[in-house]
């Protein structure tokens, strides 16, 4: 019964996304904490595409609650707006890719 009455209660964001500053060929990572594991639907987002695990975006879990991406290697094009969406809950946070490059 336990176990019933706390799921049944709404998930809440205990520590939503900061904004981020990080150089060309750096990683950012975003993290967002739930009051409690069981959210479906988790997606993260960049400027309204969504994002899936792969090498360059490392998307992960900790006992349900602490949801984490991390984006490898970026470049000035992945500056936007990272979100994070789960069930009805969104936090969002802005990604700024620095960096000086001759060659542009």
């Amino acid at each position: 019964l336990l176990l019933l009455c706390c799921a049944e209660e709404a998930a809440v964001i205990v520590a939503g996304l900061k904004n981020t500053d990080v150089f060309v060929g750096e990683s950012a990572t975003f993290t967002c904490e739930l009051s409690h594991p069981g959210v479906k639907n988790v997606q993260w987002w960049l400027d309204g595409s969504p994002l899936h695990n792969n090498l360059v975006t490392e998307i992960s879990e900790q006992d349900g609650m602490i949801h984490t991406l991390t984006l490898n290697d970026v470049a000035c094009h992945d500056s936007g707006t990272v979100t994070f969406r789960a069930g009805s809950l969104v936090s969002s946070a802005k990604l700024l890719v620095k960096g000086i490059s001759l060659l542009e």
